[in-house]
């Protein structure tokens, strides 16, 4: 059996980076007051859903990562672990857009963008490992409603960062 290039404590370290990095701006419980003080559509989580879910999310993420990461080289597993990074990225930078800049605006388009890459994901992944694509599948659906309510959030709540109001009260 070949050695592993990805080890569990890869893993580990990857969700210790990025939930610290998430972290900094806010604290591990976020801006709940922030979050609260905004109309929310009526599907929206309620705020304390958010860190077990994310929690469960990254580990299931992570599963797949290093799934697809000990498979051998190929192209698609390549481009897989970049749009992995880059929803890593994204995730990481959250906090600091939409809480600490005050900006539904950025958090939107930060979601959105995760959805977009949790397709990527899915897709590349499919190819190569039908389980990791699974795990990531978790990832999408969740990102399917944030998206939603991001977005909306964004539309019909002021941003603090471009000193906009709310789409919806021009």
């Amino acid at each position: 059996m070949p050695a592993k290039n990805f080890q569990w404590w890869h893993a580990l370290a990857i969700l210790i980076a990025a939930n610290l990095v998430s972290a900094l701006p806010v604290g591990y419980a976020g801006d709940k007051v922030f979050y609260n003080s905004f109309q929310l559509p009526s599907i929206a989580p309620a705020d304390w859903v958010f860190a077990p879910m994310w929690l469960f999310l990254n580990i299931t993420s992570l599963i797949a990562l290093y799934r697809v990461a000990n498979l051998p080289a190929s192209k698609t597993r390549s481009y897989f672990l970049i749009s992995e990074a880059l929803g890593w990225i994204l995730f990481a930078i959250f906090t600091t857009v939409y809480f600490l800049m005050k900006s539904p605006i950025l958090g939107a388009i930060d979601t959105v963008l995760g959805l977009l890459i949790a397709i990527y994901s899915v897709a590349l992944a499919r190819t190569i490992d039908r389980n990791a694509a699974i795990c990531i599948c978790l990832r999408l659906a969740w990102l399917c409603l944030a998206s939603y309510v991001s977005a909306w959030v964004a539309l019909n709540n002021p941003d603090q960062l471009f000193s906009t109001s709310s789409f919806f009260m021009r």
